[in-house]
């Protein structure tokens, strides 16, 4: 039931959308500035090969193969299994976790550091910022490198914002799974997605996105626009390949959703 329920609510918003770009009732705008928007996120090819971690299905992501000095992995957003922070273990690198929704963490981490508190842009009794969050769990000083895997459900936008880009930059790779990406083609969600994509793609480079199938994309003539899409993103200090054609769907690429048809990144978001 509650699987129906979701995909009636995002049949329902396909057909709003649609009807909205014929009636020319809300503040739809054209398909020219939302591609601008997603050129910020051309994925880039990079010297080391990308590597699927946390098996397959939601929970597993692809970043880079370029682990060697990380220690740590900061992972706002916990569920009732890690699979990405278990597999990260055996590699030598802790991770740090924080939700309120949830009393404890999961089971199968040995080393993992767990505190009961959603990561938003706030300090209160249930919330904490992301810099509040590293500076209580290794102090303000460390100066080694770090992954942030970030999945919290649409507040990803207000964390990125209150984040300073010098701290987004203690991390070597960052995978995020953006949810809403649909309010692209309003005018007033559009200027706050672009204004986050330009801060972090100031010093990180896009390595590899995947839609999420458990939302379907928004099609215009032109365009498509999934709903959530998982997006790993690479420092730019590490090296990349000037030149060389990336192919979607990328080899590791597993459906989030085994129960959903999947659907491929389209082109819009890697072609040139």
């Amino acid at each position: 039931m509650i699987k129906f329920i979701w995909y009636l609510y995002f049949l329902i918003k396909s057909v709003l959308f649609h009807v909205n770009i014929l009636l020319n009732i809300t503040h739809v705008i054209d398909d020219d500035r939302v591609k601008e928007v997603i050129s910020l996120l051309k994925p880039v090819r990079i010297q080391s090969d990308l590597i699927r971690i946390g098996g397959g299905g939601d929970g597993g992501y692809l970043i880079p193969d370029d682990l060697d000095g990380i220690e740590y992995c900061f992972s706002p957003g916990v569920s009732t299994y890690a699979p990405f922070e278990i597999e990260l273990e055996k590699h030598g690198i802790r991770s740090f976790l924080a939700d309120y929704s949830v009393e404890r963490a999961p089971t199968g981490l040995e080393k993992a550091e767990f505190i009961k508190k959603f990561i938003t842009s706030r300090e209160n009794e249930t919330s904490s910022t992301l810099k509040k969050w590293i500076d209580d769990s290794i102090g303000n000083n460390y100066e080694g490198d770090m992954i942030l895997q970030m999945d919290i459900e649409g507040y990803e936008y207000e964390v990125l914002l209150e984040t300073s880009i010098s701290y987004i930059k203690k991390f070597r790779i960052i995978v995020i799974e953006f949810h809403g990406l649909h309010g692209m083609f309003d005018k007033l969600q559009l200027g706050f997605i672009e204004h986050i994509f330009k801060k972090i793609t100031s010093e990180f480079n896009v390595v590899h996105l995947h839609p999420n199938n458990f939302a379907p994309a928004l099609c215009t003539e032109s365009i498509e626009v999934p709903d959530i899409m998982e997006i790993t993103f690479l420092r730019k200090d590490r090296e990349i390949k000037e030149s060389g054609i990336l192919k979607y769907p990328h080899a590791l690429d597993r459906r989030c959703s085994s129960y959903r048809r999947d659907f491929p990144l389209p082109g819009c978001w890697h072609e040139d």
